[in-house]
């Protein structure tokens, strides 16, 4: 597994820890930074994505909402909100990642961690704030 891929993964774990535990994403992800005992530090691109994704989330959660057709947020398995925050948040408001890789990182991670129709959804998702990026950003 790549290492943007690993911190990826790891961005969208501490996000479900944290909504799971109801502890705030930033608490939890510092605690992870400092822990000394953790099974593998934390990469940089983990805490870019979950500040990321703090600092965006009610923008984030809204598009969500708003293009998942009949889906809100809090009806979405846990697992595939986090992963569609982390896409949606490389996908809108981190330029370093070409679009198709922000939306392929977070279907492979559906496939790998949720259901068998998460990979779908969560293309699908993605897919359309890709094709209406152009007017999220006007």
């Amino acid at each position: 597994m790549a290492s943007r891929t690993k911190a990826r993964k790891r961005a969208a774990d501490i996000l479900f820890e944290s909504e799971a535990r109801g502890v705030d994403p930033l608490v939890l992800l510092q605690d992870r930074v400092i822990e000394p005992h953790a099974e593998a530090s934390v990469p940089q691109y983990t805490v870019d994505l979950v500040e990321g994704v703090v600092a965006h989330r009610e923008r984030i959660d809204e598009l969500l909402e708003t293009y998942s057709r009949g889906w809100t947020i809090a009806r979405m398995p846990a697992v595939d909100r986090a992963l569609l925050r982390v896409g949606t948040f490389e996908l809108i408001y981190n330029d370093d990642v070409p679009d198709v890789v922000a939306v392929d990182e977070a279907v492979d991670l559906a496939r790998e961690l949720s259901t068998d129709d998460s990979p779908a959804f969560v293309n699908g998702l993605l897919g359309r704030l890709l094709e209406i990026k152009p007017t999220l950003l006007a």
